[in-house]
């Protein structure tokens, strides 16, 4: 924000909390239905302007919906409401309704962030009712570590073993207090996929050939940095915190431009950079230490979330009093039609022609503006 007087007025937490708002109310308004008109249900249409296979939830994204919950127990806890708290129950259960089979499926990064969802509904508002979801998880998770690699795949009978399984199944067994397999996954993801070079980390790799996949994902980064966090306030033990520190450095070097967290997409795409945001914002908060080190790392993680956050909000298009978020929070957000809807590719959700109009784009943004809110409500 720039004052009258041409001076740079950093915005307070109640600015970003309002943002934050406004973010929630686009999603509500242009995307969360109920699911087959059930009543107590909730679920996020994924594309707007949507199809009419869309909007029956033909398509759905399980992942997708665990990163609605997640951004729903955000918006819960900065300013709680008796709306805000039975929307929490009511998209958990239209996802284990629309799954048909359960809560569970084959792919393992998708549980692990349902996972993460649940825990955090039932630990920070009470939402008792996602007991049974959760052991259920818990156990799938657990059931799916491979002993020989240390590792978890990617799905299951998969020989890929990559950080966006891991990094989050990582983070989940870490809030459900077992440190010990959450260190094993840290330890796996440092020694098999860290970059000596850059100090990011890479997709995945095949076991027991040993091919890594080498594409840099910004949620990659992310989820790692969240896990070692959490190890590193949990366990006390330093290759975490230090592990930690390494890849905030990493991520201002090569993942942001003038402190603004680069890349663009929809699609799956689409929730890449608001994770990796989520998870700064997560160490800004809780890295433990006052080395110097430790506390340059806070400021700097806290750093790319305040600008991103800025330089978003800044490119949005406001539709009917709402913000639409661009894929690239550099650049002006483009108002979306409904040609071009994204389809799948290898397992992944493409992107629709316009990103803008996918789930997954605006849903970053409301990360965006809920973590913006969370470091400046503390000061940082």
């Amino acid at each position: 924000m720039t004052s009258r007087t041409g001076r740079n007025i950093e915005p307070t937490a109640a600015l970003w909390s309002e943002r934050a708002d406004l973010a929630e109310a686009a999603i509500l308004s242009r995307h969360l239905r109920k699911l087959w008109a059930l009543p107590g249900t909730q679920l996020g249409v994924v594309g707007w302007p949507a199809t009419k296979r869309e909007r029956a939830f033909a398509f759905w994204h399980y992942w997708w919906q665990a990163h609605l919950l997640d951004c729903a127990v955000d918006a819960a806890n900065r300013a709680p409401t008796p709306a805000r708290q039975r929307r929490l129950w009511s998209i958990a259960h239209a996802m284990r309704l629309r799954n048909i089979a359960g809560w569970t499926n084959n792919y393992y990064d998708d549980m692990a962030w349902l996972t993460i969802a649940l825990e955090r509904a039932e630990r920070t508002q009470g939402v008792a009712e996602v007991r049974g979801a959760l052991l259920n998880l818990e156990k799938t998770l657990l059931e799916g570590f491979e002993p020989e690699f240390g590792a978890v795949p990617w799905r299951r009978g998969s020989d890929f073993f990559n950080t966006p399984a891991n990094g989050p199944i990582g983070i989940a067994m870490a809030r459900l207090g077992r440190y010990s397999r959450a260190q094993e996954l840290a330890d796996f993801l440092d020694a098999q996929l860290r970059d000596k070079e850059t100090g990011l980390i890479f997709d995945g790799v095949h076991l027991p050939s040993g091919e890594v996949e080498r594409p840099v994902y910004s949620y990659c980064q992310g989820v790692v940095l969240g896990l070692e966090t959490e190890l590193a306030v949990h366990t006390g033990e330093a290759r975490h915190a230090e592990r930690a520190v390494r890849l905030v450095e990493a991520v201002e070097e090569h993942l942001s431009a003038r402190g603004i967290v680069t890349g663009d997409g929809g699609g799956d795409g689409g929730l890449f950079n608001g994770i990796l945001i989520r998870y700064l914002a997560l160490a800004a908060l809780m890295l433990p230490g006052d080395e110097p080190a430790r506390m340059t790392a806070r400021r700097k993680a806290a750093a790319l979330v305040r600008a991103s956050a800025t330089a978003a909000w800044e490119h949005r298009l406001d539709v009917e009093g709402e913000p639409l978020f661009g894929a690239d929070w550099r650049q002006p957000a483009r108002l979306p039609g409904i040609a071009g809807a994204g389809g799948f590719e290898g397992g992944s959700v493409s992107a629709s022609r316009n990103p803008e109009r996918d789930l997954s784009v605006q849903l970053s943004g409301w990360m965006l503006m809920e973590a913006a809110h969370t470091v400046t409500a503390a000061g940082l």
